[in-house]
């Protein structure tokens, strides 16, 4: 198999990012490079995350299909939301070898989080929210919540699943009431996808497991201009 890392950098053009490959045994080598030197006359690059992958040349090419809208022509720059690209690179089968302190369900929830943070409940009307799925090992979770003046709470009587053991744990989760996994009081979430780790246990995209009454996903209102 073809092993290798796809990393992420930040430049110090805000809003400008590089995303490339690396030999598993030359990323030390390349960061020190590209931060010291810069890259295509930007400067100021600095790692963000990077995950060793098998078949690493395929996957960065398919990165570069998705994000070929974004792409400055030529080059291995492109003007994304880094946080979005760090969701997409820690959901790969992998080795995270950047950040080495944080797993990749804590890096994955903390770009959720930055992502969300400038649309949290925008635009999302009053009224209750569900979160109803299957849970390997568990079985179904029924989350109910509502949202009233700005406020995104979930509901005592949610049926939630036990958290991982060896896993990443959010401090939502960690500091709410739950027993015999049933939700024993209200939570106020800041965003959508900390509501999901308090019924789901584990890392999720809240704008799309939240549904209003009509099955319609959070996601609709965070990205509507009404």
């Amino acid at each position: 198999m073809n092993k290798g890392i796809i990393y992420v950098m930040t430049t110090v053009v805000t809003g400008l990012i590089k995303i490339g490959k690396t030999g598993s045994h030359n990323f030390e080598s390349r960061m020190y490079h590209l931060e010291r030197n810069g890259y295509s006359n930007i400067t100021g690059l600095k790692r963000k995350f990077a995950i060793e992958v098998e078949e690493y040349d395929a996957k960065e090419r398919l990165l570069g299909e998705i994000f070929n809208k974004s792409q400055v022509p030529n080059t291995e720059l492109f003007a994304l939301d880094i946080e979005l690209v760090i969701q997409l690179l820690s959901s790969f089968e992998g080795t995270q070898v950047y950040p080495k302190e944080k797993s990749k369900d804590q890096v994955f929830d903390e770009a959720l989080h930055e992502q969300e943070i400038n649309t949290i409940f925008v635009n999302v009307p009053d009224g209750y929210y569900y979160l109803n799925r299957n849970v390997k090992g568990f079985g179904r979770v029924t989350g109910k919540a509502v949202m009233e003046d700005g406020v995104f709470k979930v509901l005592r009587g949610s049926i939630c699943a036990p958290t991982q053991e060896d896993g990443y744990v959010h401090r939502i989760r960690r500091e709410t009431k739950i027993i015999n996994n049933i939700l024993v009081e209200d939570i106020v979430c800041s965003s959508p996808s900390e509501a999901g780790w308090v019924v789901i246990g584990r890392s999720n995209n809240g704008r799309t497991e939240w549904k209003d009454s009509n099955g319609q996903p959070l996601q609709f209102y965070l990205n509507s201009n009404l």
